[in-house]
């Protein structure tokens, strides 16, 4: 069975070696030695100043909204995984959809600032795949209109843009590492920020709010890391060569064996040094998309309908008509993406979309 993503485990053994020494440091939770190392190491490879990772992805999400949202308007991209909807509403702000552009699949920078009124607190923008939503423009209205930015970058690990780090960018950005990442602690995320207040802000908004143990910065939440969770992030480290290596290899065999003549692939934006995160195409219809997925799940292989559906469609969200969002959902598909599929399988896989085609 070829499902459309298998976590990368390292040796067991090596896994074992870290989770021995939170074990003789008898320290669990609570940023032990682990988690310090882990943040230290990831600070290097993504070149990045400051990072504080957290126990899943979803929660900086939660805490940059708490901080920045101030229950106001967030104008939002329709085309991302439900967390990033879900965490605007679960702090009490409200949804304002804007379309995505067809190619980048980021939000469309050119039409945010018809959606701004005196209620706009934030813009809260994905980077799609890993692929960079329009930084400068989506700054420049930032700025224009006293707004703050932030970025769900769930999906850009190691991801660099105009040759700094994905995550130097915006007020907050966030990332996930989830067992389905490239990089993961089996549950897991992390949030960065440059300003140094916003940064203390939220060190101490994902550790219950503490000033030392018996007092309080202000309000806060359980955002922390276990030691057990850094341990995986310790044994899967050094092997970002050989993942990322091993997911470029997955994607340069799609690019030069499906027929796009008959789909799209995804455009990646100019200046991006991409990571090669997932590998989603897109049919001419909806029909075609279900046809070749009916065919590749008889055949044991199980790509998977991501975005869909697109967000501002989803009742609790009460979002208005979104064209461009809601036709690329309809007709959007993740093919299998990660290290070790074997060429077999990719020819397999390949095969069967392009008669479908």
């Amino acid at each position: 069975m070829i499902n459309v993503t298998k976590t990368f485990l390292p040796p067991i053994e090596e896994y074992q070696k870290q989770v021995k020494r939170a074990w003789d440091n008898q320290w669990l939770t609570n940023r032990g030695e682990l988690v310090l190392e882990l943040e230290e190491k990831l600070k290097s490879f993504l070149s990045v100043s400051n990072i504080i990772i957290t126990n899943n992805g979803t929660i900086p999400l939660q805490i940059a909204l708490k901080l920045l949202g101030k229950q106001g308007e967030i104008i939002t991209t329709p085309f991302s995984y439900v967390a990033t909807t879900a965490s605007i509403l679960w702090e009490n702000c409200k949804p304002v959809f804007v379309d995505i552009d067809p190619e980048y699949l980021t939000i469309d920078e050119t039409q945010i600032e018809v959606a701004i009124t005196d209620k706009t607190t934030a813009i809260l923008a994905t980077h799609v795949f890993g692929n960079p939503c329009h930084l400068e423009k989506i700054e420049k209205i930032a700025e224009k209109h006293n707004l703050k930015v932030i970025y769900d970058a769930a999906h850009a690990f190691g991801v660099s843009y105009n040759g700094k780090s994905i995550f130097d960018y915006g007020d907050v950005s966030t990332c996930s590492f989830h067992a389905t990442k490239l990089f993961h602690t089996g549950e897991g995320g992390a949030m960065f920020a440059n300003n140094p207040d916003l940064q203390h802000q939220l060190f101490y908004s994902h550790n219950f709010g503490h000033n030392g143990p018996l007092a309080f910065h202000g309000l806060g939440i359980n955002g922390k890391i276990s030691e057990l969770q850094a341990a995986m992030g310790l044994a899967v480290f050094p092997y970002m060569g050989k993942i990322l290596s091993g997911r470029k290899k997955v994607v340069d065999y799609y690019d030069d064996a499906l027929d796009f003549s008959k789909m799209k692939r995804l455009k990646i934006r100019e200046n991006t040094d991409w990571n090669y995160s997932y590998y989603p195409v897109i049919f001419e219809t909806e029909a075609v998309l279900l046809e070749a997925q009916k065919q590749l799940n008889e055949n044991q292989i199980f790509p998977r309908r991501y975005f869909y559906p697109s967000l501002n469609t989803i009742e609790y969200a009460s979002g208005t008509k979104m064209p461009v969002s809601e036709s690329i959902a309809s007709r959007i598909l993740c093919l299998p993406l990660y290290v070790g599929l074997e060429e077999h399988e990719l020819k397999n896989i390949v095969g069967i979309i392009n008669r479908c085609l």
